[in-house]
């Protein structure tokens, strides 16, 4: 078997580190497309895989990294749409920290001709994580009001942009800092709320009014959940992506969510199935593509690294440092 280079999971003095190593090339099958990564993404996921407490789905690689941006370089017999030379990005199970990784044909995208590579792999993860929480689960109508906490953070940079133009929604925020409240407010977020500063039930009902939120994308979990569950207007939807602020909420009251008929809805995205990849790829590409291509939308990257500083990169996703994506480079 060929060998390529990949960045891997190593114990040193007692805590998971990165280093640098080989590991088997992966190789296609029929509808398959044979990818040189050339950028990947920070996500995460990658931090609780490195500590051992997110295990890949069955038959994923064991390598992190959940997206790229690459060159194929072989397609599978079956490939109809891409060819050798193709520039392409797209979501995977893992093995973007490493040369090469396989991608199914339905699950490539091709980069925007004005897109670098480093851009390309900043989109599909939180892209595709954002249309999820706000199309398929969120159900977002045209013009409703939306309330995006963590809003500087990668999901969070692309929710405000993709529920603006592909809803035309109101658009609310809470970030941890001045900057990246100002980062909110540039993508077109109407509130942006410093939680460290403010209430921001309190302020969100002084601009919009008493239980007017249609749904609200959360990442924070218990901290947020009294305000969440007030601020939601009648059928409200409250969509979980993580619980960074804990997961227990002692004394919770069913009423509001019975009398407001509130849905509240959990997900995330590595473990479901190919097909439902498959397929929330294509209906975002055939919805958000030309819109990269127009410059409606785009990724917020916040830092671009070199493979070989990974541990200076997982540094600053860990201590929430960043505003929008992290990127690395492959080579």
């Amino acid at each position: 078997m060929e060998k390529m280079k990949a960045l891997l999971v190593q114990e040193k003095n007692g805590q998971p580190v990165m280093v640098a190593g080989e590991t088997q090339k992966p190789v296609p099958s029929d509808n398959e497309l044979l990818v040189k990564i050339e950028a990947t993404a920070l996500n995460r996921a990658d931090l609780l895989q490195k500590s051992g407490n997110y295990p890949q789905p069955e038959g994923a690689s064991e390598i992190l990294g959940l997206e790229m941006a690459g060159q194929v370089v072989y397609s599978g017999s079956s490939v109809q749409n891409f060819t050798e030379g193709d520039r392409v990005f797209g979501l995977l199970p893992g093995g973007g920290y490493s040369e090469y990784c396989v991608i199914p044909e339905s699950m490539a995208m091709p980069v925007p001709e004005s897109f670098s590579y480093e851009e390309a792999a900043a989109i599909p993860e939180v892209f595709l994580t954002a249309y999820q929480a706000l199309i398929w689960l969120g159900e977002l109508s045209e013009n409703g009001q939306v309330l995006i906490h963590a809003g500087a953070s990668g999901v969070g940079t692309a929710a405000i942009q993709l529920a603006l133009h592909l809803k035309r929604a109101r658009v609310c925020t809470t970030s941890g800092s001045g900057r990246k409240q100002e980062i909110c407010a540039s993508l077109g977020a109407e509130i942006n709320i410093n939680y460290n500063e403010q209430n921001f039930a309190d302020v969100i009902e002084s601009g919009l009014g008493k239980e007017r939120i249609n749904l609200i994308i959360d990442f924070i979990g218990k901290p947020y959940w009294d305000q969440n569950i007030r601020l939601l207007a009648m059928d409200g939807r409250l969509v979980y992506l993580a619980m960074m602020g804990g997961a227990t909420i002692e004394k919770m009251s069913l009423v509001p969510i019975l009398r407001k008929r509130l849905s509240i809805k959990g997900s995330t995205l590595r473990n479901r199935s190919t097909a439902y990849k498959e397929k929330l790829t294509q209906e975002f590409a055939a919805s958000c593509i030309n819109l990269f291509h127009k410059g409606n939308l785009h990724p917020v990257i916040d830092s671009v690294y070199d493979w070989h500083d990974v541990e200076s990169a997982h540094q600053r996703m860990k201590q929430n440092r960043n505003a929008g994506k992290i990127v690395m480079s492959v080579g």
